[in-house]
């Protein structure tokens, strides 16, 4: 036991003395000076910049994923921001979800700028025809649940005065409500 005790108090001897710092004196002050401004003015500016960043996430993926309520969506994020956040997370759950009564109301779940992009690229010629054609029977869907928007309209009628080499006309699919064929089976 005595051993224990003679060896304990030699290594409390030996040890070291403990400093706070690897640094002393006029180093250690200086060192405090630069960490002192930088907590002062770099963090907060840092802070900042990443809330906003964080910020404008939802209004970001709306645009990414052609959300037709994209408006709205970047409305509430600034809303958010008078309200202390609070109304972030209902813009990003927004931006994620998928506008299943827009589409069943306007014909769409996209963006009105997703079909002026993809205008834009059939009137250049850069889409080939079976693409034009595939926008133009959107178009006349949408059309025929509501009317279009102006620029949507004019849109519509670059596409009919395109040459009939890289669009041909799309007639609208219509179904008439008809007898239910049922093939097999009994009831």
């Amino acid at each position: 036991m005595n051993l224990r005790r003679v060896l304990a108090w030699a290594a409390l001897l030996a040890a070291p003395a403990a400093r706070a710092s690897l640094l002393s004196g006029e180093t250690l002050d200086t060192a405090a000076n630069v960490l002192s401004w930088v907590v002062i003015f770099l963090v907060p500016v840092v802070g900042i910049g990443a809330f906003l960043f964080v910020h404008v996430l939802p209004e970001k993926i709306a645009e990414k994923r052609q959300h037709p309520q994209k408006d709205s969506i970047k409305v509430l994020c600034i809303l958010s921001l008078f309200f202390g956040g609070l109304l972030w997370p209902l813009a990003w759950l927004w931006a994620y979800t998928r506008p299943v009564l827009h589409r069943s109301v306007y014909g769409t779940d996209r963006h009105d700028d997703y079909y002026l992009e993809l205008g834009d690229l059939a009137v250049s010629g850069a889409m080939p025809p079976e693409q034009v054609a595939h926008l133009r029977t959107e178009l006349i869907a949408m059309e025929a649940k509501g009317p279009l928007s102006p620029d949507l309209k004019r849109l519509v009628e670059r596409l009919d005065a395109l040459p009939a080499t890289q669009a041909a006309p799309v007639q609208p699919v219509v179904s008439a409500p008809g007898p239910r064929v049922v093939t097999g089976g009994t009831r």
